[in-house]
């Protein structure tokens, strides 16, 4: 395959892959003044959709990403400020709805858990390597011990 016909097929890939993302806002959605735009772009980047759950809001297709695209616009549009519309959608959803939970007790395990966890594997694993490279040595006899091991060795004779 000829560079110019390669190179054409690697763009309409990457093209391909970004229609989805592309889609997700939708035109009715956008706002007419371009800073409030930005900024429910910045707080939907923060939201999680509550469908796809590992995906913004602002990327999501789901129907109920776009219901909170639309609310958040609609607080922006009714003055509130970005914490406040955080704090609004918040308030509805719980700290699920964020990306980037807020690091309370009630979600210590979700920001420090991964960490235990690799803590805990990293530490097995040296157990096992350091139990590997030392020889098993076995502990000497004690004389009850000695004494039933004649006795044994005795009678077998």
């Amino acid at each position: 395959m000829n560079r110019p016909l390669r190179r054409l097929m690697i763009l309409l890939v990457f093209a391909v892959a970004a229609l989805p993302q592309a889609w997700a806002v939708q035109p009715d959605e956008i706002l007419d003044d371009p800073v409030l735009e930005a900024r429910a772009r910045e707080i939907s980047a923060e939201l999680r959709c509550l469908v796809c759950q590992n995906q913004s809001i602002d990327d999501s297709n789901a129907p109920l990403a776009r219901d909170l695209r639309v609310l958040v616009r609609q607080r922006l549009e009714a003055g509130d400020s970005n914490d406040e519309v955080l704090d609004y959608i918040v308030a509805r959803y719980g700290d699920y709805v964020l990306l980037r939970p807020p690091f309370e007790p009630e979600t210590w395990i979700l920001w420090l858990g991964p960490f235990a966890l690799l803590a805990l594997v990293l530490g097995l694993l040296g157990f096992v390597a350091v139990r590997r490279r030392r020889p098993a040595v076995p502990a000497p006899l004690s004389d009850e011990e000695r004494a039933k091991l004649d006795l044994l060795m005795r009678e077998s004779e």
